[in-house]
């Protein structure tokens, strides 16, 4: 709650006047200190009057790709039952706040705001939730209360079409790649029985543990597998202007072309972080909530030396795909250590001002400037 300056100067005239009448005898004065007092109250008893008012918000859509339009329709229903609301309202969008006409608005009635949500920059867009600011007339006090949930919009990096997908060491006997939709060469993992199973990929043993009926999932080992690493670590993106790093915006462009590219011919394909920050769910839902990471460079703490050892180690793909900007190329010794565990290496440089050493250690480099000219270099590699 918050006095404003009008309610400041009758609260010191009341208390002028208060003094003076009882302190002089001048009932007069006493009766107009008395008066004011009572204004106070009354302001004092409507600010803190809270309406009953029920908030539903609609976002169309809640994931968009960065510069496509969307909408969010905030509805307000008064449940109250006694009077009209005449408040002031405004909804968070992002940094904005949005006005909402609350002007006597009767009881059992509604009022429905639609507006764009900023798209122009990727990530999440926070809204909500609304600000009711309630006034007295005579302006004295005023007392702000928040109504209904909160939602988010998510802005995906835009996606890049790109014609060439990296194979593979190992091609599948029936092609580049393998369309039957469950391979049978190596085990993978369990999953719960579903309807058209055959029972002979019934594991028998687990499902008499648990249960239920749990069936043998394979994979088909000579799919080419892509694993794409992006570098969100702020002393690779150092360039920051207004709060954005164009050079991060571009790696994320970047990996989700290269994602979706693999995703559109059936490839696996796995989205990594340099320093993970706890982010889950699809591969652009994750690049829209990524933020860049500030960690220790150089020492065994460097998030990029735990990522790659961790690669290293676990061989989950042959094809490495690594996107960082200009602060990222003296850490580029870190991939020439995984040429051996993965025999394709691609490292995309975004925004440095020299060329990087071109195919050192055996791996390809790609030089760009943004994400158009990152899908135009990748396309143009002639081996991978």
């Amino acid at each position: 709650m918050t006095i404003t300056t009008r309610g400041i100067g009758l609260l010191a005239g009341a208390v002028l006047l208060l003094v003076a009448g009882f302190w002089f005898g001048y009932s007069e004065l006493a009766l107009l200190g008395t008066a004011a007092v009572i204004a106070l109250a009354c302001a004092l008893g409507y600010a803190l009057w809270r309406p009953r008012l029920r908030v539903t918000r609609v976002a169309e859509p809640d994931r968009v790709g960065r510069g496509e339009p969307a909408t969010m329709t905030l509805t307000v229903r008064n449940t109250g039952r006694v009077r009209s609301t005449n408040l002031i309202a405004e909804d968070r969008c992002g940094r904005l706040a949005i006005p909402v006409p609350l002007l006597r608005l009767r009881p059992g009635h509604d009022t429905t705001v639609s507006y764009p949500v900023p798209t122009t920059r990727r990530g999440v867009v926070p809204i909500g939730p609304l600000r009711v600011t309630g006034r007295d007339a005579l302006g004295l006090m005023t007392l702000a209360h928040s109504h209904g949930g909160t939602a988010t919009v998510l802005v995906h990096p835009r996606i890049h079409t790109l014609t060439a997908v990296p194979a593979g060491v190992a091609r599948s006997l029936d092609g580049r790649i393998d369309r039957v939709p469950h391979g049978s060469i190596t085990f993978d993992s369990l999953r719960e029985y579903v309807v058209g199973d055959e029972l002979r990929r019934v594991h028998w043993r687990t499902s008499a543990r648990v249960g239920e009926l749990m069936v043998r999932e394979h994979v088909d080992t000579s799919l080419p597998r892509i694993v794409v690493l992006l570098d969100n670590r702020a002393a690779a993106h150092p360039q920051v202007v207004d709060g954005t790093a164009e050079t991060f915006e571009s790696a994320c462009e970047a990996a989700a072309s290269v994602v979706a590219a693999a995703r559109r011919e059936d490839l696996p394909a796995e989205l990594l972080l340099v320093a993970e920050h706890g982010t889950e769910g699809d591969y652009l839902d994750r690049l829209a909530a990524v933020e860049l990471q500030a960690g220790s460079r150089g020492t065994r703490q460097d998030p990029l030396r735990i990522a790659t050892d961790r690669l290293r180690q676990e061989r989950i793909g042959d094809t490495l795909v690594f996107l960082t900007g200009p602060g990222g190329r003296e850490d580029l010794g870190y991939l020439g250590a995984l040429h051996g565990a993965y025999p394709s290496v691609v490292v995309a440089v975004f925004g440095a001002s020299g060329q990087s050493p071109g195919g050192a250690a055996g791996m390809v480099m790609i030089d760009a400037a943004d994400g158009t000219e990152f899908a135009a270099e990748w396309d143009g590699v002639q081996r991978w």
